[in-house]
């Protein structure tokens, strides 16, 4: 009788990694008063957003959140922002862009209040993303925002024990080099950056070509530096990597399988799957999609800006962070 074989690649759901997050969230929900409110804005004709749009809705409502969807007209977008900034009973706001395609958009994220910024879209969020900042005060009580996406990665290979938790906070991906192929604003830079800043070697890839995100030999900078690759490729860079993370936006990109390193970890967090079914002969872990888990890191931070808010003389997110992550201090200098 032949021997059944064993499948080489673990396919691991996004529903897993929400599951493990949402114990965390409901454990900080119960210290709050009150069930905080979501405020979303919806002024295009996406279906990528829609569909989005309605995931959070349901996330929020089976796990205790408030949640109100607006439809609006884009031109009347920022007065309702400005509106939901001055309302003391929301206590978030998301907008689901695009809206313009333009720089108007990166102007709408600039006025939604901070306070209530539960995209970690605004300038003092993103400034202290690059700048491996990790608190919004001196005394680091309060956390600092991260955007959703990205950190939703992040939470990804947390729970794939991608990081190693007997390296110092700050530095648990020392000793990996991943490719993301992806260097938008939204999502591939701020990705490339944040591994970065936690050791790892990072190579950024997009059609203009390669850049390496490194904090330096023996990862001895206290932040990332960018580093350009002029004449590197895709082909150049995934080869070196054990994980590799592809966002391709569109259904004509079919990333190279064949460049695959053996036992590599492979994410997908494109709404198109990048990754052709013959990625689990290569691959030892497999994400084909991270959307469940992006939707209750927005409910987190949602819960860590509420609780940033109400008692600044605690620290906020206690209740909702494990030992380890990402979101601990950075190294000193």
């Amino acid at each position: 009788m032949a021997t059944p074989e064993v499948a080489s690649c673990k396919v691991v759901l996004a529903g897993a990694v929400a599951k493990s997050l949402l114990a965390e969230v409901s454990e900080g929900l119960q210290t709050l008063q009150r069930a905080p409110l979501l405020v979303g804005f919806l002024a295009n004709t996406d279906p990528a957003a829609r569909m989005y749009a309605d995931w959070t809705k349901k996330t929020c409502l089976e796990n205790g959140f408030r949640f109100d969807l607006r439809d609006v007209d884009r031109e009347e977008l920022e007065g309702n922002i400005l509106v939901a900034n001055k309302d003391d009973e929301v206590d978030g706001i998301i907008v689901y862009y695009p809206i313009f395609g333009n720089r108007q958009d990166q102007y709408l994220q600039q006025i939604t209040d901070v306070s209530k910024d539960v995209e970690g879209l605004s300038h003092r969020y993103i400034f202290n993303m690059y700048q491996n900042i990790r608190f919004l005060d001196q005394e680091k009580l309060q956390k600092s925002i991260l955007p959703c996406t990205p950190l939703a990665i992040i939470k990804i290979l947390e729970y794939l024990r991608v990081y190693n938790t007997i390296l110092p906070y700050g530095n648990r991906l020392f000793g990996h080099s991943i490719t993301v192929v992806n260097r938008s604003e939204v999502v591939g830079r701020p990705l490339a950056a944040l591994l970065a800043n936690d050791g790892a070697c990072v190579y950024s890839v997009d059609v203009t070509g390669v850049q390496q995100f490194t904090r330096g030999e023996g990862i001895k900078n206290r932040r990332h530096e960018v580093i350009e690759k002029p004449g590197w490729g895709i082909e150049d860079c995934v080869p070196l990597s054990d994980v590799v993370i592809s966002g391709v936006p569109g259904e004509n990109f079919q990333f190279p399988i064949h460049l695959l390193r053996e036992g590599a970890v492979c994410i997908n967090f494109s709404t198109n799957k990048n990754f052709g079914p013959d990625v689990k002969n290569k691959a030892s872990i497999y994400v084909p999609a991270i959307g469940k888990v992006t939707i209750v890191v927005l409910l987190r931070n949602l819960l860590r800006i509420v609780q940033n808010h109400t008692d600044a003389r605690t620290e906020p997110a206690r209740l909702i962070e494990k030992d380890g992550t990402i979101e601990q201090s950075a190294p000193s200098d």
